[in-house]
């Protein structure tokens, strides 16, 4: 069974960075993109970066120059550092993956992990 697990979350103050990691475990095959997606309190989930299988990237306009999105191919992990963090980056990250398995295509997501931004 495929599994995503995120770490990295927590509580920081204004201006401090993050580092988010998402491990993806199971009977994998091939993983394509991966991502992150973030649900703000009363907010929907949004997409905040995603990174194809070979290395291209995206990012929300909100978090351009700020956020890097990163994988390691070997370890099935996605990274999402973030620096310059603002109270409104506050939400529940989630990690998001579409991966074969020896069950065929599916999209994964992860538990995810809580980011505070203090003022």
């Amino acid at each position: 069974q495929v599994q995503l697990v995120e770490s990295g979350g927590g509580l920081v103050q204004a201006g401090g960075s993050l580092r988010l990691s998402c491990a993806a475990s199971g009977s994998i095959a091939v993983i394509n993109t991966m991502g992150w997606y973030r649900q703000a309190p009363g907010k929907q989930r949004e997409l905040v970066a995603a990174i194809t299988s070979g290395g291209s990237t995206n990012y929300a306009d909100s978090v351009v120059g700020r956020f890097t999105i990163s994988r390691d191919n070997a370890k099935n992990t996605v990274f999402l550092q973030m620096n310059s963090l603002k109270p409104e980056d506050t939400a529940v990250y989630y990690c998001n993956a579409g991966i074969f398995s020896n069950r065929g295509y599916a999209n994964y997501w992860g538990q995810g992990t809580q980011v505070t931004v203090s003022s």
